[in-house]
């Protein structure tokens, strides 16, 4: 397993000393590959983890200074909370052997009573990383993503990027889902949204984030709830992150993103976070790796604070 250098230059152990003997309330994790599909050519987003990790470490000696993000030092003034352990190993289109490492890997962390923390690798990583909340329920689901990623398949695969909304809407224990920043047109069908909304999906497009603010997205999850989140990064503008496969007018900012994270925070409760399909082969200048960096420490500094 890879682990250096590890994000922010966090600790890559348990036993660290910096943790002063508390176990972790985050454990981070890289995948790089997920279940691709046949023909496609996808190893760009098996980059990712690492390269957000090597944008963070300008700011690794900055970890307990004022971070106006989140109102304070990125712990709140306690004890590091957070182990990165590396990458697990996935290979390229050994689609179910990935599979089931990565949701092994997360029932680890979800057995330590952390909060896993996933850096993809494509939209596929998220259905493995779901699998392992089975008897983990109920959770609810937000999916900040520029598609609905609703097909039951696409070429053979029905584990493939195109589909992980649509497998979690099969596990029981996810209680609700709520799909934020859709815009434009992808892989969905009519027939696709129709299964989504007759499942019960709250659709908040990018229109509805601008218009109306984060509440558009917060007022459909409960009180109290725990949820799990999944950020795509094509669900930003990509003025501010070009760095990926399919770039598409019109995205959430990053203050929308961080606000959204912050609301989850304060309403409910973040059980676990990924974040994917940032394609570094297509950024610009580092912008995209440094703009992920910063909405993974605004991700753990709102965790580090949850009751």
């Amino acid at each position: 397993m890879h682990v250096s250098p590890t994000f922010l230059s966090l600790p890559n152990s348990a036993d660290d000393e910096a943790l002063r003997g508390r176990p972790p309330r985050m454990v981070l994790f890289g995948a790089g590959f997920g279940s691709a599909y046949a023909g496609s050519d996808d190893t760009g987003h098996a980059l990712a983890a690492d390269v957000i990790r090597a944008a963070s470490q300008e700011d690794a000696p900055l970890i307990d200074h004022f971070d106006f993000d989140l109102g304070g030092p990125l712990f709140a003034g306690k004890p590091v909370s957070c182990i990165d352990i590396g990458n697990i190993k996935t290979t390229h289109r050994d689609n179910s052997g990935n599979r089931v490492s990565i949701e092994a890997q997360t029932r680890d962390i979800l057995a330590m009573s952390a909060v896993p923390i996933l850096l993809g690798g494509d939209c596929s990583v998220t259905i493995p990383f779901l699998s392992a909340f089975a008897g983990q329920g109920p959770i609810w689901l937000l999916q900040i993503d520029a598609h609905i990623d609703c097909r039951d398949e696409v070429r053979g695969e029905r584990y493939g990027y195109s589909s992980p909304m649509r497998r979690a809407s099969e596990m029981p224990e996810v209680a609700g889902m709520v799909q934020v920043g859709l815009r434009s047109v992808g892989s969905a069908r009519v027939s696709d949204v129709n299964d989504a909304l007759a499942y019960g999906s709250h659709f908040v497009t990018a229109r509805d984030m601008h218009n109306q603010g984060v509440e558009a997205a917060l007022q459909h999850i409960p009180d109290g709830a725990r949820v799990v989140m999944s950020l795509d990064c094509d669900s930003i503008d990509p003025a501010i992150m070009p760095g990926v496969a399919a770039r598409t007018p019109g995205g959430l900012t990053y203050t929308q993103v961080i606000d959204l994270i912050s609301g989850v925070g304060k309403k409910a409760r973040i059980a676990g976070f990924d974040l994917v399909e940032f394609y570094p082969p297509a950024d610009v200048d580092g912008l995209s790796a440094l703009t992920a960096a910063r909405i993974l420490v605004n991700t753990m500094g709102v965790i580090a604070r949850q009751n």
